[in-house]
């Protein structure tokens, strides 16, 4: 009973020591993660309170004018991205990196460096920079505690906000969205060449941006001769209509809607509507298409 009563000692007596290691912090850690298009931009950092002080006036103040500032409290604030990107304006390797800043009254600027390890800016070296823009400062409402986040975003690019008092300075971020997403497609392409999904899906994305419409065509066709479906045969039917040939575009969507409305697939329900109509705006153009031929065919002979 001793040897119980003693272990039960032990374990409160760790448990009360583990907890008391977490205190409260006067400026908290925080992070958030924003995904634009296929890549992931992270930014980790502590976040300070104004508590009736003021920032960035005079040296008395937070984080004064024309002086560098770890943007931030604690450790070095991070930004990390999984790929390779354009911090407004300067291209940068994927990698994580410490943010800086050096506020003033007209523009900030904003600096990318190499050492996430410094804390503060004791041992900030500007020879490990890998990006100094310059970014206006916008007066906003008022942010009692320091803020990071992302706004205004696409799949190719968003707006990094720098928020304190009332100030925020927004920095541009830019990824090639488009290059990275055909070469991940491609390498898996190129790893699995007769998956028929993979095929579509990369052919669909073609599609869906204009893009090298021709090879689309040929990895639809593939993936229809591994296996046939609704899908893949209305994917060719819009490819096709794309590049004008309406002619060779209807049958195949009319042979999409009958195959999809006997496939019992559940996710044709999605799909029908489209296929209906897409069908009656490729009836509705072939009229049109075929009263130019003979007009084409004088033109030929002259």
């Amino acid at each position: 009973m001793k040897k119980y009563f003693l272990t039960m000692i032990v374990a409160m007596g760790t448990l009360v020591h583990a907890t008391a290691q977490r205190t409260p912090q006067p400026s908290p850690g925080a992070s958030t993660t924003q995904a634009v298009g296929v890549t992931d931009f992270t930014v980790k950092y502590s976040r300070p309170g104004i508590k009736g002080r003021k920032a960035f006036q005079d040296s008395s103040a937070l984080a004064p004018l024309n002086q560098l500032w770890r943007t931030g409290a604690n450790a070095a604030t991070t930004l990390e991205a999984s790929t390779a990107f354009v911090f407004g304006g300067h291209k940068v390797p994927a990698g994580q990196y410490a943010l800086f800043t050096i506020p003033s009254g007209s523009a900030w600027t904003v600096i990318l460096n190499k050492n996430v390890k410094q804390g503060g800016t004791a041992n900030y070296s500007q020879a490990e920079d890998v990006a100094r823009v310059m970014v206006a400062p916008q007066s906003s409402n008022f942010t009692e505690t320091f803020t990071i986040d992302f706004s205004n975003i696409s799949d190719s690019s968003a707006v990094m906000n720098l928020s304190w008092a009332s100030v925020t300075v927004p920095i541009e971020l830019m990824v090639d969205t488009q290059e990275l997403t055909m070469a991940g497609l491609n390498k898996a392409i190129a790893e699995k060449p007769e998956d028929p999904a993979l095929l579509q899906s990369t052919a669909g994305y073609m599609l869906s941006k204009g893009k090298d419409l021709g090879q689309a065509l040929s990895m639809v066709d593939k993936a229809i001769g591994i296996k046939e479906t609704f899908s893949n045969l209305w994917l060719k039917a819009q490819i096709l209509g794309k590049l004008g040939k309406v002619a060779e575009a209807l049958p195949l969507a009319q042979k999409a809607l009958a195959i999809g409305q006997s496939s019992g697939d559940s996710s044709f329900g999605f799909f029908k509507g489209q296929i209906e109509k897409g069908i009656t705006d490729m009836q509705a153009s072939l009229p049109a298409v075929k009263s130019l031929a003979p007009a084409l065919k004088s033109k030929k002979k002259k």
